[in-house]
């Protein structure tokens, strides 16, 4: 029988492990951001279907333009059907809740990913789709859909300074997610 040779793996320099420390503890921070505006988007989907007519009531007067100043040349632009007003609504919640999943996907993917700089950052890809999602819906709903399109700026019902608000949060987190990870 052989003697078994058990080596030590060699040390690290007092730089290299709070460089390892540093970089884990940044990708912790990437998947703990991750999480929270996959909570985020759950809380705001469960808000919308246990509470649907608060905020139905902000869709249907920026659809209506009803609070819009008195301006015919783009008036043409309102929806007055409730039809329609639900679909929007409904449109949005259902964005907010796939936004949700997929940011959840890709922060328990990133979880699993920890420890190793390079795997983390191949498995990014879900939580990238989750906040492009998000960042998308504040963008194209809220922004140009109901702030320049039916005018929700010119309204006392405008929304565009609470999008502005959760677009900058989560196009803050899709830029901290993207940047590259070492070990």
């Amino acid at each position: 029988m052989g003697t078994a040779s058990f080596s030590r793996p060699p040390e690290m320099s007092g730089a290299e492990n709070n460089s390892r420390t540093a970089g884990l503890a940044l990708r912790m921070s990437k998947t703990a951001f991750t999480f929270a505006m996959a909570l985020y988007f759950a809380l705001v989907v469960f808000d919308n279907v246990t509470d649907y007519g608060t905020n139905f009531q902000f869709v249907t007067h920026v659809l209506s333009m009803d609070s819009v100043p008195n301006n015919q040349s783009v008036v043409w632009r309102s929806v007055q059907s409730p039809k329609f007003h639900h679909l929007f609504y409904w449109i949005i919640i259902l964005w907010e809740a796939v936004a949700a999943l997929v940011c959840a996907s890709g922060a328990f993917t990133l979880l699993r990913s920890l420890k190793s700089a390079a795997v983390f950052n191949a498995k990014k890809t879900y939580a990238i789709f989750g906040l492009s999602i998000g960042s998308l819906l504040w963008f194209v709903a809220f922004v140009i859909v109901g702030g320049e399109w039916f005018l929700m700026w010119e309204s006392k019902w405008s929304g565009e300074l609470a999008a502005f608000r959760m677009f900058t949060i989560n196009a803050f987190v899709l830029g901290f997610l993207v940047l590259p990870d070492k070990d």
